[in-house]
């Protein structure tokens, strides 16, 4: 693999993304030709690129010499952000399915059908879910199978249903299983009300007991048969349960965290003020809003075009944060899931497939509000550590220190001995500044907490 071929699209013979003069390519392989062709004439290409479905893209001409199998260049419209579906909430993952289905259907409509079904083609770009991969269409044949419907399965419909029938966290086995939920593991951990649903009980009880059973068999060419019209009633009958599945109010620990912390209102209006008026003296061109909660204060950021990141550890919070970005079409904020003390990591094959969160940056700006305390205190990391890893990551840091004498941090105190003798304003402060300059501060009115504007040096 080329030093300049990204790690997580090698698997694919057709093509590859790479980068030259960083700029971003995707090579098209002569091996690809006649399915990129008609991808293009047939109308499939702009029908979903009008939609918003699949990423835009256009041919372009370089020096190919070094490679005898190319057939096409193209240049595909760079998404601001990459992120995995282990960070993804359950209506982001939820989207993400739909948009594969609805992609599959188009595609049938123009006489091809998806060969792969990841999770990893899709990325969310102005806010909202798009297929990325402009290889993974194929001419359709008449009575084939659809070749992704296992993949689908694993990737989107397992996730899904051990969130909705067992526990909202369940999303992080994607990360374990990068190549989709195994099925069988899917049947051992739902409950037994999840059968009682039959397109679940057909297309993950059913199907892993197939595959089960085909594991050392080959199937006659007779049971692989498929009509275009079963093909359809597969597609519009996975379409119609997703589209069912809903969350149950989920009480987790900081998914209500507006509603039940120290502040008076005029003390988050005041922090707001102070947000918006160090946004406005920095002016970045992207921001990390983590420890973000339901991105109120990231809001802040996105509402001035700042494309901003809101990570927070909390799928509930996330959860309540995407549906806002729904309900009100916000284009310029993402919310993640992210455990900031255990962020992603560089995973996958060579350990280089999916990246870490910090080979996706550095940001510009990191907010980091009300976040500190729970790495101090709750994880133990010493304020010099923290100082360390932000200054690597970002140009300018918005941060609010939280004292002892918060509720908050008193609350994180009381089950355990205070052994954080430097936990204070002045060791803050003399942390931070072995990385950053300290521009400027504010007290928050109500409260001991202080907001702060720091510059790397």
């Amino acid at each position: 693999m080329s030093k300049n071929n990204l790690p997580g699209s090698f698997r694919d013979p057709n093509g590859f993304l790479f980068f030259k003069n960083h700029t971003l390519l995707r090579q098209v392989n002569l091996l690809y030709k006649e399915n990129y062709n008609f991808l293009m004439n047939s109308g499939l290409y702009k029908t979903l690129t009008d939609k918003n479905l699949l990423i835009p893209h256009e041919e372009t001409t370089i020096d190919t010499q070094e490679n005898g199998d190319v057939f096409k260049i193209i240049k595909p419209e760079v998404i601001t952000f990459i992120s995995y579906p282990y960070e993804w909430c359950f209506g982001q993952l939820k989207q993400a399915a739909l948009l594969t289905l609805e992609i599959q259907k188009e595609a049938l409509n123009h006489g091809m059908s998806l060969k792969d079904a990841s999770a990893y083609n899709v990325q969310y770009y102005k806010g909202n879910a798009v297929f990325i991969d402009t290889l993974s269409f194929e001419i359709y044949k008449e009575g084939s199978p659809w070749v992704a419907y296992k993949q689908f399965c694993q990737h989107f419909l397992a996730p899904l249903a051990l969130i909705v029938y067992k526990d909202i966290q369940l999303n992080q086995l994607s990360k374990v299983y990068l190549d989709g939920i195994p099925l069988d593991l899917a049947v051992k951990l739902l409950p037994k009300k999840a059968w009682l649903s039959i397109s679940l009980f057909t297309h993950i009880y059913m199907h892993s007991k197939s595959q089960k059973y085909y594991e050392n068999k080959t199937p006659d060419k007779k049971s692989l048969h498929i009509g275009k019209t079963s093909l359809y009633a597969l597609i519009d009958n996975l379409e119609s349960f997703i589209n069912k599945l809903s969350l149950k109010a989920s009480a987790t620990q900081w998914g209500d965290y507006y509603n039940n912390n120290n502040y008076t209102d005029s003390s988050i209006e005041q922090k707001k003020q102070i947000v918006a008026e160090y946004l406005d003296k920095i002016n970045p061109k992207n921001l990390w809003d983590i420890g973000g909660n339901t991105g109120m204060f990231g809001r802040i950021a996105s509402d001035r075009g700042i494309d901003t990141v809101s990570f927070d550890i909390d799928p509930a919070a996330i959860e309540k944060s995407y549906n806002e970005c729904i309900q009100k079409k916000e284009t310029n904020i993402l919310p993640l899931i992210m455990d900031f003390t255990n962020p992603s990591s560089c995973i996958g094959w060579a350990g280089e497939e999916r990246m870490s969160l910090f080979k996706r940056g550095p940001a510009d700006t990191i907010l980091a509000l009300a976040i500190i305390h729970h790495l101090a205190i709750s994880n133990n990391v010493p304020l010099n550590d923290i100082a360390d890893l932000l200054s690597k990551n970002c140009n300018s840091l918005i941060i609010e220190f939280v004292p002892k004498s918060d509720s908050q941090v008193k609350k994180l105190l009381e089950s355990r001995e205070d052994i954080f003798p430097n936990y204070t304003k002045e060791g803050f402060e003399k942390a931070f500044s072995v990385y950053f300059n300290i521009e400027t501060f504010c007290s928050i009115e109500n409260s001991q907490r202080t907001l702060y504007l720091l510059r790397k040096k």
